[in-house]
């Protein structure tokens, strides 16, 4: 479905991403990890139009999308839900996620597509009428989730749903994700909770200072001794 073919990227002439090559197949959950600054961020924001590669291509069904804009990728299907979660702290918890539906022009898709929200994510239909901005970490986070699903994606990007999150929001935000999944979404995952990303993906990659250093079956990686000896602390 998603393919990148050896594609690098650079800020400033620094490169940030040199050659990587990766790919989601439908119904996939992949896992982008590494520690801070290994290109993870840069990878998503490659898909979703927002950098632009000097070297490879970035497929999407069929359809080279690396150097089209960033509103014909979302047009296609591609949403993107970056770190930090960008709510429109002003507007209320219905007025982000119907900003999400933008695209929609059946009423009774855009209120379906609400019940469901609702039903993944109760707390915001409690929180309605709520600005986003009055929402905890945790709730800005669902909502985050809850607007790129209005625009029914094809393929989910998710950049760091659990930053900052107490554990126990950050296992419904995993029970969100498998639930998300169940309906046949693909999701690229980046997370800095690796145990979390590789328990809920279907395979793996692995980035150290922009380039790819491992990749595999998530279970595989999980049990991988160097894999837990440098991101899950196990020594």
């Amino acid at each position: 479905m998603l393919q990148i073919k050896d594609i690098s990227i650079q800020y400033n002439n620094v490169v940030a991403l040199k050659d990587l090559s990766l790919s989601v197949e439908e119904g996939e959950i992949i896992a982008l990890i590494g520690n801070n600054g290994a290109g993870k961020t840069t990878t998503l924001n490659a898909i979703s139009g927002l950098k632009k590669p000097f070297l490879g291509e970035i497929w999407f069904d069929d359809k080279r999308i690396d150097r089209l804009p960033v509103h014909t990728i979302a047009n296609m299907g591609i949403i993107h839900v970056p770190e930090g979660r960008k709510i429109f702290s002003k507007l209320t918890v219905k007025e982000n996620l119907l900003m999400g539906a933008y695209l929609i022009q059946d009423k009774k898709i855009i209120e379906k597509n609400l019940n469901y929200i609702c039903e993944l994510f109760p707390i915001l239909e409690e929180r309605m009428n709520q600005p986003g901005g009055m929402l905890s970490g945790g709730e800005q986070q669902m909502l985050a989730i809850g607007r790129a699903l209005m625009g029914q994606p094809r393929l989910l990007l998710l950049d760091e749903p659990s930053l900052g999150l107490a554990p126990i929001l950050v296992d419904t935000i995993r029970k969100s994700i498998l639930k998300i999944k169940s309906t046949g979404i693909p999701i690229l995952l980046v997370e800095q909770n690796v145990q979390v990303a590789l328990e809920v993906a279907d395979r793996g990659y692995v980035l150290e200072a922009g380039s790819l250093a491992y990749q595999g079956r998530a279970e595989h990686l999980l049990k991988d001794e160097m894999i837990r000896k440098l991101y899950l602390g196990v020594i």
